[in-house]
């Protein structure tokens, strides 16, 4: 079964498809096929550790998804600093920030013995 970290994170992709297309109509080609990428990546690495062979394998997959989410957060501020468009961001930034810091706290508890 998945946990709320897969359900957040798929949420959080289908905002992410979302907003692509969004920039797309707004002929922002270039930052938002990065976005796609990483935004959706998240929880493609987050559904990975799901099936994880050792708890090195899970804490693997999960630093990829917490690597993901930052990059995305990247793009996500570069579109809201930026004058490429003037579509509003804030909520995707704010969910993204959630992710991190739910992915962080995974990422350390796993770590430990």
């Amino acid at each position: 079964m998945k946990g709320p970290v897969y359900t957040k994170s798929f949420s959080f992709a289908l905002l992410i498809v979302d907003l692509f297309r969004k920039l797309k109509t707004d002929q922002e080609y270039v930052i938002s096929k990065q976005l796609l990428r990483s935004g959706t990546s998240i929880g493609a690495n987050i559904n990975e550790a799901s099936a994880a062979v050792s708890r090195n394998d899970f804490n693997y997959k999960m630093s990829l998804a917490s690597k993901e989410a930052r990059e995305t957060k990247f793009w996500l501020l570069l579109l809201k600093k930026s004058d490429l468009t003037c579509i509003n961001v804030e909520i995707e930034l704010e969910l993204c920030e959630e992710l991190i810091r739910l992915l962080t706290s995974i990422v350390k508890s796993t770590k430990k013995p």
